[in-house]
């Protein structure tokens, strides 16, 4: 039996997850968490084969939390469902540690191969994003984000999807005096002038979280 964690901070979310799964006779839930802190925790006293993460929960989320995964566990599957398939958040993602990544507009068979592909040691992504991957490199330039460092690119995302400066601190458990200083040295990388370009800029390239 394969035995996963789901890590969202979605309640509908999980609970789809958990009718897909417990129609399966191989995959079972060991356990659940809303929120990045709770996964370090759990996977500390909770036996599992694969940890099924949503890259926007809250706390500690995205790459962060997958390289926090890696470092505690480094032998456990980290599989990503994600609304983004933009190919750069992807890669983003698999450089930090993720051995999967599926998006949520996925079939449900989709992620059971994923789950089961990564618990027999191999890796997955989703057939969506096998090709824009492979070829990205043929498109010309990366775009100015895949230039931001980890942390200002989830700045970038919170930001325009209306979090405001307190909002992203109390999230990442930083001042907002740094998060106002990576939110400047973002916009000036990207050549944003205000948030409304900032906004515009993050829809324009499918970086937007839902």
């Amino acid at each position: 039996m394969i035995k996963i964690l789901i890590a969202d901070g979605h309640a509908l979310v999980r609970c789809g997850l958990k009718q897909i799964i417990e129609a399966t006779t191989d995959i079972a839930v060991a356990g659940e968490a809303t929120q990045g802190f709770e996964v370090v925790d759990k996977l500390r006293i909770c036996d599992v084969d694969v940890v099924l993460v949503g890259m926007t929960i809250p706390g500690i989320s995205g790459v962060d939390l997958i390289r926090r995964v890696r470092a505690e566990q480094p032998r456990l599957p980290v599989l990503v469902l994600s609304t983004c398939n933009d190919t750069h958040v992807v890669s983003r993602a698999l450089r930090a540690g993720a051995t999967g990544y599926v998006t949520k507009s996925s079939d449900p068979d989709v992620l059971l191969a994923a789950i089961r592909r990564l618990a027999g040691g191999g890796r997955f992504i989703d057939p969506k994003l096998v090709d824009a991957i492979v070829f990205k490199t043929h498109e010309g330039a990366a775009p100015p984000h895949e230039l931001l460092s980890d942390r200002e690119f989830q700045v970038l995302q919170t930001l325009a999807a209306g979090s405001s400066i307190n909002d992203i601190a109390r999230r990442f458990a930083l001042s907002a005096k740094t998060i106002s200083t990576h939110k400047m040295r973002l916009m000036q990388k990207l050549d944003l002038g205000n948030n409304v370009e900032l906004i515009r800029y993050a829809i324009r390239h499918g970086l937007v979280p839902h």
